[in-house]
């Protein structure tokens, strides 16, 4: 993964892959999101939104980056958390910069040491973006950004909102000096490497976690049956199914006479149709996989 060359060519084209680390929730995602100027990561408020490895791809006249949006670091208790966790480590075993990703509203605290110390034991270049300072008082600012000054030692130190669309130039500034010469890793104008299978199903994902309640998105899973173009492309019909582990879990999803899972449908349909471009019918059924999160075979074929 890692590129090669000689960094200091003047003019060389640079080009490399970015490991995006921190904690959940700190909004790795809606950066990834805001860097690459379109929806590559599916957002939400809870923990383990981002299951698998998301490519986001930046390509100007002079460099392409490559981030890589990555489950938040968490402490594995099952099949589902390890994979993510091992995707992780992997990445950053390969990757040429990394992206650490602080979250401005709250204390930092050891989850976050534990970041910065393995991006620092792989001895790669990083950039530390101290996310959700929109949500400070200008006065909490200095404080927090002495915090984590602190923390991050030698690396640089930006204070960016990823929702407000504040900082960025400067983070992809420093992202680009950390690249190497290399080549075009995807083609100008592809901004990820998501089968559009994969995405849609994401985006179900996405809207069931923001419709469902506490107990119920960890454990929800898509899985996308097909997906059919009626000639001319003006119509997609997409089958698929939202599973959970329990039957109460699914009594939550369906709804009273199905309206949780209608609001599902509706509310992905339209996120699905400004991607495509195409008008959609989707057609969800919700159902029962017990213990799915346990099961490495079937954690293996969702991710």
């Amino acid at each position: 993964m890692s590129g090669a060359g000689d960094s200091s060519a003047p003019g060389a084209f640079r080009s490399g892959f970015v490991a995006v680390l921190g904690r959940p929730n700190v909004g790795k995602s809606t950066l990834v999101n805001r860097l690459v100027g379109r929806k590559v990561s599916i957002i939400s408020d809870h923990p383990q939104t981002t299951r698998r490895r998301i490519s986001g791809v930046v390509t100007t006249a002079t460099h392409q980056i490559v981030l890589l949006d990555l489950p938040g670091f968490q402490r594995p208790f099952d099949s589902l958390t390890r994979r993510m966790q091992s995707t992780v480590d992997e990445t950053l075993a390969e990757v040429d910069a990394a992206l650490v990703v602080l979250n401005a509203a709250e204390e930092l605290g050891g989850g976050d040491r534990f970041i910065v110390a393995a991006v620092a034991a792989k001895s790669v270049p990083a950039v530390v973006a101290l996310n959700k300072v929109d949500l400070l008082r200008a006065r909490e600012l200095p404080a927090r950004m002495a915090e984590a000054a602190r923390l991050c030692g030698e690396l640089p130190l930006l204070a960016v909102s990823a929702l407000a669309g504040t900082g960025l130039a400067a983070v992809m500034e420093g992202l680009s000096a950390a690249m190497p010469e290399g080549p075009h890793y995807f083609p100008d104008g592809e901004t990820s490497d998501q089968p559009l299978e994969v995405l849609v199903g994401e985006l179900i994902r996405e809207q069931a976690l923001s419709v469902t309640r506490e107990e119920v998105p960890h454990a929800i899973a898509v899985e996308v049956e097909s997906m059919t173009e009626r000639p001319g492309g003006a119509l997609v019909t997409i089958e698929a199914n939202l599973i959970v582990e329990s039957e109460s879990q699914k009594v939550i999803v369906v709804g009273k006479r199905g309206d949780v899972v209608k609001r599902i449908g509706s509310a992905a349909r339209r996120e699905i149709e400004a991607v495509i471009g195409a008008h959609v019918y989707l057609a969800l059924r919700v159902k029962v996989r017990k213990r799915w999160r346990r099961d490495e075979r079937y954690v293996s074929r969702l991710l």
